[in-house]
């Protein structure tokens, strides 16, 4: 068995790939293309100007922009300078993300500017521009820099062209060897999650937990180098970032960022740059296969689909074999707390199989379900893949994370006698939309806020094109005139797209059981 050392660093691996895949195509964004070698030559610049403006290993640093070169080499960068990345979710507000930023204690921020037509930076300082602190965002005490991932930026932050100018002063070889002084036992990143109680809680992931996982689902994919890999998939996620970055590291395929999912470019994209491999949600391919003009694209190059985070029906496993000629086809598990990866079909597993299941233990770990066998239990896992815990919240992780090693998962799901596992429901009330997990408890705090909601619950409901999507059931104040109308424009102002609920169902009380808790199971029954 390989220890941690054997596994190595993230910053290690992307010296090797520059040296190993040279002047193979590394990433491709619009006519920027550039090469392995160009790459490591841009991260490494990188590393040095987060070393030239203090950024001390161990240090949190935080990118909180889309899926662009940029963010590979910012966060690479950063990374091999010795920091721990802690990506933000892109469909926050300025609110969620300085909440991440303050109790991570973020040293150094990389932001987008403009994205969908919102300026992240004005954003941010509505949400963090008052308070003791003396940096560029005083209620963010521990944020020293902030750099704006365009060429322009308001004057107590940076550009990315003027941050990465500052590291010219430092030499190569300092640069080298902090990147060859990251352990592989340290954490790599936090990736924030919430959770039942709607506080987002940050799984630490170290660097040989993620290179050992991601090699392992880069051998049960098929990835291979000379594949090219639209990645959709969000960076900020665990998926977007490991089985799309760091796999394509590991064996030196193309990457080609796609910022936001519209089928139209994805259909441009795979018959314009050859893409084989394409990830992603259900709800993605579902869009791709139904779309009207899918046939005046030349999509034959596709040759691999990894999807999961939801039901997935036989028929699109079908579809996309018959219509698409994919050859595979593969399910998977995963969750931050355990590395995004926990089960996953091998190739050459019966349709049915991929369909119904979502595969088996991935190697090198161990899972069960706390129920008799062939009965719905909670899913729990235990292995190399499994977290140190949430970043500094012993509480959050002891609820979790047994003295024994076993994660909680909090999800409910049924094992065959093959091993292949089923989720069936999940404890934590959690439901998917199109993709990005959504928390009940999290949106109903956010939506107590509003002056005439008295009391609310949420739930999620099938819906045709996002697999999920949330319903609120609301008590108004007394004398309140809130119309569902209202509150979903009100909610759209301050949550992220995919918490807002789609429906609003205004009742005179809640149903709740002997301890006050709300009876959910009721309300599923009424929609």
């Amino acid at each position: 068995m390989r220890g941690d050392e054997e596994w190595g660093s993230i910053p290690a691996l992307v010296r090797s790939a520059a040296e190993r895949y040279g002047d193979a195509e590394a990433v491709v964004e619009g006519r920027t293309r550039i090469s392995y070698a160009e790459l490591g030559a841009r991260v490494e610049r990188a590393a040095a100007a987060c070393l030239a403006y203090g950024v001390a290993p161990g240090d949190r640093v935080a990118v909180w922009a889309p899926n662009t070169l940029d963010w590979i080499v910012s966060a690479l960068g950063a990374v091999s300078s010795g920091a721990v990345l802690v990506p933000l979710n892109t469909r926050f507000k300025g609110t969620e993300a300085a909440d991440v930023l303050r109790r991570s204690r973020a040293r150094l921020l990389f932001v987008t500017g403009t994205f969908l037509g919102t300026s992240y930076v004005a954003s941010l300082r509505r949400a963090a521009g008052e308070g003791d602190g003396r940096g560029p965002l005083p209620g963010l005490p521990s944020l020293e820099q902030v750099v704006v991932l365009s060429d322009d930026a308001p004057a107590d932050f940076r550009t990315w062209k003027d941050f990465l100018a500052g590291g010219d002063r430092v030499a190569g070889a300092a640069v080298r060897a902090r990147a060859d002084a990251v352990e592989p036992s340290r954490p790599s990143d936090i990736v924030y999650t919430s959770g039942t109680t709607g506080r987002p809680k940050g799984a630490v992931i170290t660097h040989a937990q993620s290179l050992r996982a991601y090699e392992v689902w880069s051998d049960l994919a098929g990835l291979r180098g000379d594949d090219r890999y639209l990645i959709v998939n969000p960076f900020f996620h665990t998926f977007g970032y490991k089985a799309g970055i760091l796999a394509c590291l590991m064996r030196g395929a193309t990457m080609i960022p796609q910022p936001v999912f519209d089928v139209d470019t994805v259909l441009a994209n795979i018959a314009a740059e050859r893409v084989s491999v394409l990830p992603g949600p259900p709800a993605l391919h579902q869009a791709l296969l139904d779309h009207a003009s899918r046939d005046a694209h030349d999509l034959s190059a596709l040759r691999l689909v990894v999807t999961g985070a939801a039901v997935v029906p036989l028929r699109l496993v079908e579809r996309l074999r018959g219509e698409l000629g994919v050859d595979t086809v593969l399910t998977a598990y995963g969750l931050s707390e355990a590395s995004g990866i926990v089960t996953m079909c091998r190739r050459g597993d019966d349709p049915a199989v991929i369909a119904s299941t979502s595969g088996r233990a991935i190697p090198g770990t161990r899972v069960r379900v706390d129920a008799p066998a062939g009965s719905p239990g909670e899913v729990l896992v235990s292995g190399f893949n499994v977290m140190a815990g949430y970043f500094e919240d012993d509480a959050a992780t002891a609820e979790v994370l047994g003295a024994d090693g076993w994660l909680r998962t909090g999800d409910v799901g049924v094992l065959d006698a093959a091993g292949n596992l089923r989720i069936t429901d999940r404890i934590k009330d959690m439901f998917i939309v199109g993709g990005f997990n959504a928390y009940p408890a999290e949106i109903e705090q956010a939506l107590g806020l509003h002056p005439a909601v008295a009391d609310v619950a949420v739930i999620g409901v099938p819906d045709a094109r996002l697999g999920e999507v949330g319903k609120a059931y609301v008590v108004r104040r007394p004398g309140a005139v809130l119309t569902a109308d209202d509150l979903i424009a009100w909610a759209r102002r301050e949550m992220a797209n995919y918490k807002v609920p789609r429906t609003v169902e205004f009742v005179g009380e809640l149903p709740r059981n002997a301890s006050g808790k709300v009876v959910k199971g009721e309300l599923r029954a009424r929609r």
